[in-house]
């Protein structure tokens, strides 16, 4: 039973994080009823903008998180980010309460260490090589251990902050500077990757439920910059063989996590090999494709799986793209023009609603339908060049 939203018998959901992935979760759990909460590090955030209350704090500090949570007494804590006091979490759980997918599982994947070694030590699931690096001395020996080229990235981030390259010794302190400024939790601890020589990275969303089992969605495949998403399509066209291994994976590392909820797993795909990146257990930005793809977006399934609603059939509408609308620019009152983004058919937009923009910003996703991924794509490319954005 689902109790009505600002009544004494609410179902509440409090969100650790209120970007625009989790103002989208928001959204769907208002549709099924649920009173909603946002938490995030700033005010007026996308989810905050939408749900029926908000609380500005720093979900790092332990005790502001452990206040908020007591004070609101949600029947579910659903994190959205990456930077969360996750030990809080765990304590929390084991209080009586309900952390999504569970709050072992959020502190594994909220830090890039964890999960990899998960991945590869415990399950053995092939990933690139890596090292773990805590300070510069350490970072250059990972580097002669692993060689260039080589990936850099804060333990904990999101969205490719702090991620870059490593193609030639001259991009080496570059690269250490970059982790250094833009981790969730600041300057610290980095991982450093061997360089996978793949044909292209899938995200393979995965969902976890009571009732309907593990359900994977048609592979969305992605162009990033520097770990950023720019596009992303559904379906990503790969061999049968390719597939299966990858939804092996995917299947593998989300019982290991357990609970209930969205999984992106990101996967490097190498002819028919499948190689392991990294996981999510929550909706992924690539993902928002879904709005368009489908009946039932990655947010409206996710509210589904953690509420434990059924999930008899997704039903896939066809090939169908995505483009992140990305500003560089300052200014705290952005404005958009998106008439003529909208005048081909099988297409449609999202503002995010994010109040200020600090040198480079995902802002909004343009998205479309096609008779094939080629065509999808070209529409969202096209309606990205017509969105006029003043500053």
């Amino acid at each position: 039973m689902i109790g009505t939203a600002l009544t004494s018998k609410a179902t509440k959901v409090l969100f650790c994080g209120a970007g625009e992935l989790g103002r989208e979760v928001v959204i769907a759990m208002q549709r099924l009823g649920i009173e909603t909460i946002a938490v995030d590090r700033y005010p007026n955030a996308p989810g905050m903008q939408v749900a029926h209350r908000g609380h500005v704090i720093n979900m790092l500090d332990g005790a502001e998180l452990r206040r908020v949570i007591e004070l609101e007494k949600p029947d579910f804590i659903v994190p959205e980010v990456e930077a969360i006091a996750t030990d809080t979490l765990v304590e929390l759980e084991k209080e009586g309460y309900t952390v999504i997918p569970n709050a072992g599982a959020a502190r594994l994947t909220m830090n890039r260490e964890g999960i990899r070694r998960l991945a590869a030590e415990k399950l053995g699931l092939p990933t690139s090589p890596y090292r773990f690096a805590d300070n510069y001395d350490e970072y250059r020996k990972a580097i002669d251990e692993i060689g260039i080229p080589c990936v850099v990235k804060p333990i904990m981030s999101s969205s490719g902050h702090g991620q870059s390259t490593v193609k030639k010794a001259d991009d080496i302190d570059e690269a250490w500077k970059v982790s250094q400024e833009g981790g969730r939790a600041g300057a610290g601890r980095v991982i450093v990757e061997g360089f996978v020589d793949f044909d292209y990275e899938i995200t393979q969303l995965t969902i976890r439920t009571r009732n309907s089992g593990t359900i994977f969605l048609e592979p969305i495949g992605h162009h990033q910059v520097n770990g950023d998403y720019q596009e992303s399509w559904q379906p990503q066209a790969m061999s049968l063989e390719a597939l299966y291994e990858a939804r092996h994976i995917a299947g593998d590392i989300t019982a290991a996590l357990g609970g209930y909820g969205i999984f992106g797993v990101e996967i490097f795909i190498k002819g028919d090999k499948a190689i392991f990146s990294e996981v999510s257990p929550r909706p992924h930005d690539t993902g928002m494709v879904t709005m368009i793809s489908q009946n039932l977006s990655e947010f409206d399934l996710h509210a589904r799986a953690v509420l434990g609603l059924p999930i008899p059939k997704v039903e896939f509408y066809g090939p169908a793209a995505s483009k992140a609308i990305v500003v560089d620019g300052n200014s705290n009152a952005v404005s958009f023009g998106i008439e003529n983004a909208l005048v081909e058919a099988g297409t449609d937009i999202r503002i995010f609603g994010k109040g200020e923009l600090k040198g480079h910003r995902r802002l909004g996703v343009c998205l479309a339908r096609g008779k094939d991924v080629e065509e999808a794509l070209a529409k969202v490319m096209r309606m990205r060049e017509k969105v006029e954005v003043e500053l």
